[in-house]
């Protein structure tokens, strides 16, 4: 695979502040010009309960600009209040309703993927919160062009979703035909130590035995600042982190290799931003 090749991306704005359209289009026009080729948006602000808002206009133009310029896959970020794991009737019954939402919104984009945490179980019980994410998926009436993925998690406090395991017991629980992202900062932070080409090997191939190459649809790549095992979710730069140059270039060409699309969420700062993380990963490819 060249380095044209490799699919990454940037998480891009919808607002209509972010460029010349009137909405979702922005996030393209913002990929491109950030020499991405591939991309994440939220549909709407994620810190809030909120319904997206996207005409059938704006979502013809967002998916006549992709395709245009080659841009794909999108995934769309669920809001960060959904927690599928909740023992709460009414946080489980909000989690839903934005879900059911999110869904719709991908398939009327032409996005395939929706990627959401399990969140956290809260006194459910591990077993209890997975159980409770089974049962929510299972209530989503998902469009046939759409696919729910699950991300994997720091594993902080009763949060889910740290441990491979856990994303294998969410597929079982359901018979919604889940996949899955990993955040290379998440897993990182979660104790699966991906710092060195042998440690990116040995979590590809548990990733594989545990829950399945074959399930992996999406990659969030970030470099961390904390080090592996502490539960610490703090981005950093690509390969300037705790993981570093060593682990990310394995990590790059490993899910390259794959055919993986990878998104970043890395950090602005230090003079440094999306395009600059970009040409970093073209760089570390096959390098």
């Amino acid at each position: 695979m060249s380095a044209d090749d490799i699919r990454i991306g940037a998480h891009t704005s919808i607002a209509k502040s972010a460029g010349p359209y009137d909405g979702p289009a922005n996030a393209v026009h913002q990929q491109v010009d950030y020499g991405g080729n591939c991309g994440q948006i939220f549909s709407h602000s994620p810190q809030v309960w909120q319904s997206p808002d996207v005409d059938d206009e704006a979502a013809t133009q967002f998916r006549d600009l992709a395709e245009e310029n080659d841009v794909r896959p999108w995934v769309i970020h669920s809001s960060y209040l959904v927690n599928l794991c909740t023992p709460k009737d009414d946080l489980r019954r909000k989690s839903l309703e934005s879900m059911q939402e999110e869904v719709d919104v991908a398939d009327r984009l032409g996005i395939p993927y929706v990627n959401v945490h399990l969140g956290a179980h809260t006194g459910a019980g591990v077993e209890g919160g997975l159980a409770n994410a089974g049962s929510v998926l299972d209530d989503l009436d998902v469009p046939e062009s759409v696919t729910v993925l699950i991300e994997s998690d720091a594993g902080s406090g009763t949060k889910l979703g740290g441990q491979f395991e856990h994303l294998a017991t969410v597929a079982d629980e359901t018979s919604e035909p889940i996949e899955f992202c990993l955040d290379t900062a998440h897993v990182f932070a979660a104790g699966y130590d991906l710092s060195t080409a042998e440690g990116v090997e040995a979590t590809f191939a548990e990733f594989d035995d545990v829950v399945g190459l074959d399930r992996l649809s999406y990659v969030h790549l970030n470099d961390s600042k904390h080090a592996c095992g502490t539960n610490k979710d703090e981005h950093a730069h690509i390969g300037e982190g705790e993981i570093g140059v060593e682990g990310m270039r394995a990590f790059i060409n490993t899910a390259a290799d794959l055919g993986v699309p990878m998104a970043l969420e890395t950090p602005t700062e230090d003079g440094k931003s999306f395009p600059w993380n970009i040409e970093r990963v073209r760089e570390l490819h096959q390098a």
